[in-house]
């Protein structure tokens, strides 16, 4: 079975107040668990995030880094509670800022809406000009470190929502020069073999205009990184 090295979740700066408006105020929490790469996964998302899906707390669209682009590759086995990510962002700059306690997250959240994070996962490093990744596996129960009414947003999540309706959750990363996001893209389903071996499938890409390239041609750039990032770490574990 596969190792993985977890970053630290870190979280740059403070809350944008539009976001602690609607969100509530953030504070110190950790549940889930840093854990190996299960056997079989019950399902597989891909998103192609970029800064034209952006929205603020209130559904407006706020552009995030021109030019920026995140890839981000979700297995999933929903029996255990346990969520694979791999993430990688490019073209971003700035460090990261956001009201939970760390700035890349899944918010529960359809396209052209606003919603609150459900899961929090350690930002992509390094911190700098160049390509950002982050790698591994939690397992819930989840929190963000954002509190509604004094509950966590986390809290109650099963993936088994996030299978059953993964369009109405997207994926995204903030910094401190754009606090509503730099990145955002709507997960896409995607075949679970396709994302472990490269066989099968391709990912229609999400969301409003994704960006020039074309929504296929994006979808197609998520999946095949996907794969590269899987079979790398899967070699890793066979030396």
């Amino acid at each position: 079975m596969s190792k993985h090295v977890i970053r630290p979740l870190t979280v740059g700066g403070v809350a944008a107040l539009a976001a602690v408006a609607v969100f509530g105020a953030a504070a110190p929490a950790s549940a889930e668990t840093a854990v190996p790469e299960p056997s079989s996964f019950t399902s597989a998302f891909t998103v192609m995030a970029t800064p034209d899906q952006v929205l603020n707390a209130d559904a407006v669209a706020t552009p995030g880094e021109a030019g920026a682009t995140g890839q981000f590759t979700f297995r999933v086995n929903s029996d255990l509670e346990i969520i694979c990510y791999d993430i990688t962002l490019t073209g971003v700059t700035g460090d990261y800022q956001s009201p939970a306690k760390t700035a890349t997250h899944i918010h529960q959240a359809a396209a052209g809406l606003a919603g609150p994070p459900r899961i929090a996962f350690p930002n992509p490093a390094p911190v700098g000009d160049g390509p950002r990744t982050s790698t591994g596996c939690l397992q819930g129960p989840f929190t963000t470190g954002v509190l509604v009414e004094g509950v966590d947003t986390g809290q109650g999540f099963s993936l088994k929502s996030l299978e059953g309706n993964a369009a109405s959750f997207a994926g995204d990363s903030h910094t401190a020069a754009f606090t509503a996001g730099v990145v955002r893209g709507q997960l896409t389903q995607v075949p679970v073999g396709g994302v472990q071996t490269g066989g099968g499938g391709a990912a229609a890409a999400q969301g409003p205009d994704a960006t020039a390239l074309g929504a296929a041609g994006l979808a197609g750039i998520a999946l095949l990184g996907a794969v590269g990032v899987v079979a790398v770490r899967r070699n890793r574990a066979s030396a």
